[in-house]
């Protein structure tokens, strides 16, 4: 983007919307510039047509009632909003379908993770700060 006039690049494609900009130092801001957040689908949907259901994840036992919110995306998994914050989630805690469970930042973008079904975390699957990949398990939620 620097060695173009772009300032600003938006791309929206099958439930996925990315927006990337430039501060092109005329903010007024001292040159700082805002993390922009974005809301993205908290399960990689199966491949096939029909009803949206969260999926087992590969390798592991399917649990009777217990669904598992996959990353949509590679990037790094956040548990909290900041470091001096507490985890959006933790074991034993009561989720709605809004509930933000987490935080993947994929290229400076920080993408506010929801849960899309309810339930109760039953297990947190990843560390604090470690790299995911698209589809790879986050949470055990048992729905209630």
């Amino acid at each position: 983007m620097k060695r173009s006039s772009l300032t600003e690049f938006e791309i929206e494609e099958e439930g996925l919307k990315l927006r990337i900009c430039r501060d092109s130092g005329q903010s007024g801001n001292g040159g700082q510039t805002a993390i922009p957040y974005q809301t993205v689908p908290a399960f990689v949907p199966p491949a096939t047509e029909g009803p949206k259901t969260a999926q087992p994840a590969e390798g592991q036992e399917q649990e009777e009632g217990v669904l598992v919110i996959k990353s949509p995306m590679v990037g790094t998994f956040y548990s909290s909003s900041s470091p001096e914050s507490p985890p959006f989630v933790k074991e034993g805690d009561t989720i709605s379908s809004d509930s933000i469970v987490c935080i993947i930042e994929a290229m400076k973008v920080m993408n506010e993770i929801p849960a899309e079904f309810s339930g109760t975390v039953k297990q947190v699957l990843i560390e604090n700060g470690e790299a995911v990949e698209y589809g790879q398990p986050l949470f055990k939620v048992k729905q209630s």
